[in-house]
């Protein structure tokens, strides 16, 4: 489920900024000594932070729905796996901000990395335990498994190449629904457009996006430039089907409607590896570089077509 996700832009943010440095963490060359207190306040942020966020989703989301004992629940085949894809790109990216706090705090750039991973997990696994108290949905281990492979993502990249060479990121174009189904997706999706932003699984790309100089390093390719590989999934009306029940006990079959997966090939930039001087932009940089540029792309979709699409995003 992604229906957190947006909370770990606010920590992203938080995180370059306080750091307040480049890529080269010069604030690391600092004795520990200088920073005693650092750690501590760090540690306070992510404490209130997570207990901030278990009260709010309690209160805001859970409160909604009826409760239950603890139980485990398979959402493996939902939604194209759309959502496995969001819960990867939340905790990279979680790790990759929590990681620039506790680097800000003065510790080692390994113990950063480690505790930045670790934090994203935790901050995901708080998630995961409310969600198997609530009848609606439960603990879900492919959710689980998803948050451990983005946090994995950032920290194996940090520790073996001390860079990101290969980054996860998401794209959002609204999908274009039918008015007969606008009700249906303002229950699904939500109605506002951070909500439908956060929650759409259908106007929703997520992409691996890969560094060309880093792997490529005697040769003259801009140090900015990345390829990426993407996936999508649209026409999904439901967690595995087309077929609904509204509140009023109205069926609904909308079969006809194909759910299709779709898969891209397209340019990107690493917006980190663009140099300046200015540590606003080296923090506008960072937190966008959660997203996909808009630019060419090729695709291949479950129909068996080639698409060739002018500007993608």
């Amino acid at each position: 489920m992604l229906r957190k996700i947006h909370i770990s832009c606010l920590l992203i943010v938080a995180g370059h900024y306080c750091a307040g440095q480049d890529t080269s963490r010069a604030i690391l060359k600092m004795p520990v000594a200088e920073h005693t207190a650092r750690p501590w306040i760090i540690a306070g942020l992510h404490g209130a932070f997570w207990t901030g966020s278990y009260i709010a989703l309690d209160k805001t989301w859970y409160s909604n729905y009826p409760r239950s004992s603890f139980h485990f629940f398979n959402d493996n085949n939902e939604w194209q796996q759309m959502d496995k894809f969001g819960h990867v790109w939340t905790a990279y990216n979680l790790g990759r901000a929590s990681a620039e706090l506790w680097s800000w705090s003065g510790l080692s750039r390994k113990r950063s990395v480690l505790f930045g991973g670790l934090s994203a997990i935790a901050y995901q696994s708080i998630i995961e335990i409310q969600d198997g108290f609530s009848a609606e949905w439960g603990f879900s281990w492919g959710d689980m498994t998803a948050n451990i492979i983005g946090a994995g993502a950032y920290v194996s990249q940090e520790l073996g190449w001390k860079d990101q060479r290969i980054q996860i990121k998401m794209s959002y174009w609204p999908y274009g629904y039918s008015p007969d189904l606008i009700s249906r997706c303002n229950q699904l999706f939500g109605s506002g457009p951070i909500e439908r932003t956060l929650k759409d699984y259908n106007s929703q790309t997520y992409w691996i996006s890969a560094n060309l100089h880093s792997f490529f390093q005697e040769g003259r390719l801009p140090a900015w430039l990345n390829i990426a590989i993407g996936y999508s999934a649209d026409g999904m009306l439901g967690g595995v089907e087309n077929t609904w029940t509204d509140k009023q006990g109205n069926y609904f079959d909308r079969t006809d409607i194909p759910r299709v997966r779709r898969f891209f090939l397209s340019p990107d930039i690493d917006l980190t590896k663009i140099k300046t001087k200015s540590k606003l932009l080296k923090t506008v940089f960072f937190t966008l570089n959660i997203l996909k540029i808009p630019a060419p792309a090729i695709e291949i979709n479950g129909k068996g077509k080639f698409v060739g699409h002018i500007l993608y995003y």
